[in-house]
């Protein structure tokens, strides 16, 4: 389940919203393995859980949101993750001149399908001599 950018995933456990979720309720509710969610930590300076004795991760709904946001980029916009990171720290902006529509808008489909045919037209002719 995918939130809408701003949104939390719902959680279906019973507690508050506002509630401090496990990184493995937080994986389970957005479909991201927990590795992957350390990994970020790494990546993205501004995804900090709360560690409590023993190294246990506690996040936060803003770190849930964050979360999301990045699995947004980098799974469903097409982000490399260091390009995310710049998206989170609003320097895409700052460095292109371009606002986050702009920067996000996809490309016009009629000039990929004239490279995608002049790239088969290619092969095809490097087979023939081949």
């Amino acid at each position: 389940m995918t939130p809408v950018d701003g949104d939390i995933p719902f959680f279906d456990d019973g507690k508050s919203p506002d509630a401090l979720r496990t990184i493995g309720e937080v994986a389970k509710a957005l479909g991201i393995r927990q590795h992957v969610l350390r990994y970020w930590e790494e990546q993205f300076p501004t995804l900090k859980p709360l560690k409590r004795s023993g190294g246990r991760r506690y996040y936060r709904p803003e770190d849930v949101k964050l979360i999301a946001r990045i699995d947004r980029l980098v799974h469903h916009d097409g982000y490399t993750l260091r390009g995310a990171r710049q998206a989170i720290s609003g320097k895409d902006r700052v460095e292109t001149g371009k606002s986050d529509a702009s920067a996000q808008a996809a490309p016009n489909p009629a000039e990929i399908r004239a490279k995608l045919v002049s790239i088969r037209e290619s092969l095809a002719k490097a087979l023939a001599s081949a």
